[in-house]
């Protein structure tokens, strides 16, 4: 089922050199003051206090710190009041380096069980980026979300009732007829479409321009051997779970303030978190992908999911490709799945993170040797492995 959020959001592009800048904008936007909270009574010195627990009091936040970027995807209401004042404050030259969308998105959440990372993000992403529908597509640790120009809503519906979702006006959503749902992982991509460029007609044509486009710019899909990510997410506590009241003396307060906690101390590990990615909702419980290393910055008990299965991140650094670009993560995508199954094996399982800036593959360790064979063989070897 795919659900739309009410939301207007911003994605926000900021350098990592710049990060520092920011991190006051970051943790407000993680917790908001007293002042800006909705009921809240001030304590007129605009403290930063933690949320009343979760879930999130936004529809939909994402912070990624990567090694090419720092990203955040807001609504256009907390980019204007909490991230143009700290650029307002760079000198020149800096403020041109930090960007904003000037068109507002819209965010749909997709849930599901059952269906493979790499064919879901075919299934959901190609009927968008073959009607040239510019989307940036993230998964969490319980569901995936499609980000699609808000101008672009009503093409979007269209394109994927001509793949056989259906629209359920009364829900505002759509349910897949197949059933498939999707399994555990982490899937995201952004893609744009140049005005008066046609947009592919197959999946192969998508997949030939995406390889095409990286080799003219010299984009080379890069292994970092020392990064290792961990999925997770904040557990959910009490017998309603998410949607329990909550009371500040109660146990589920103590360990949204101990999620809280490791949350910040991530965010200000200097100069920044080498890799992190954050994804808040007012639905769902916290999720996170992370370094490892950052792990022992949360209590034992604070994080779902195992943190023994590491991913292996395959970067592209998309800073030089011009944002008209499309299909970029999802031709990617769509040459893993069939660059590497066969009737002897299995397509890697795989999962995705892609920022304003930046595109993330991620793969089991014992499945990146596949992964990268995929890659290479897509493009004559075009792949960059720094030690």
């Amino acid at each position: 089922m795919i659900t739309f959020k009410d939301t207007h959001l911003a994605l926000i592009h900021i350098p990592l050199h710049l990060y520092s800048s920011f991190l006051q904008s970051i943790l407000q936007l993680l917790l908001p003051t007293e002042s800006r909270s909705n009921g809240a009574v001030s304590n007129g010195n605009g403290a930063v206090q933690p949320p009343r627990g979760w879930p999130y009091e936004h529809p939909f936040v994402n912070i990624s710190i990567t090694p090419t970027e720092c990203s955040v995807v807001c609504s256009r209401a907390l980019a204007t009041e909490l991230f143009v004042p700290a650029i307002n404050l760079l000198d020149p030259r800096s403020r041109e380096q930090v960007s904003i969308t000037s068109e507002d998105y819209v965010v749909m959440q997709v849930d599901g069980e059952g269906l493979d990372a790499g064919q879901r993000v075919l299934e959901l992403t190609s009927p968008l980026a073959l009607a040239g529908i510019s989307i940036f597509f993230i998964t969490t640790y319980f569901s995936d979300y499609i980000l699609v120009p808000l101008r672009h809503r009503t093409q979007v519906v269209h394109a994927l009732e001509q793949r056989g979702f259906q629209f359920e006006d009364q829900t505002s959503s759509y349910v897949n007829p197949s059933g498939h749902g999707r399994k555990h992982s982490s899937t995201s991509s952004f893609e744009v479409q140049s005005p008066g460029t046609p947009p592919p007609a197959t999946i192969s044509e998508l997949q030939t321009r995406t390889f095409a486009t990286l080799k003219r710019r010299n984009i080379n899909p890069a292994v970092d051997s020392g990064l290792r990510l961990v999925q997770c997410a904040g557990r959910r506590d009490g017998a309603n779970g998410m949607h329990q009241s909550h009371n500040r003396n109660s146990s589920t307060s103590a360990v949204d303030d101990a999620l809280h906690l490791g949350l910040v101390k991530c965010l200000i590990s200097p100069p920044c978190p080498k890799f992190m990615s954050l994804t808040l909702t007012d639905t769902e419980p916290a999720s996170l992908l992370l370094d490892h290393t950052l792990l022992p910055n949360f209590a034992s008990d604070i994080l779902l999911g195992s943190k023994d299965d590491y991913l292996i991140p395959i970067m592209l650094d998309l800073r030089e490709l011009p944002m008209e670009s499309t299909g970029i993560v999802c031709g990617v995508a769509g040459r893993l799945v069939g660059g590497t199954s066969s009737q002897l094996e299995n397509a890697v399982e795989m999962s995705y993170l892609s920022t304003a800036r930046a595109g993330t593959v991620m793969v089991g360790e014992d499945e990146l040797d596949r992964a990268l064979g995929a890659l290479r063989g897509a493009e004559n070897g075009v792949l960059s492995t720094p030690d």
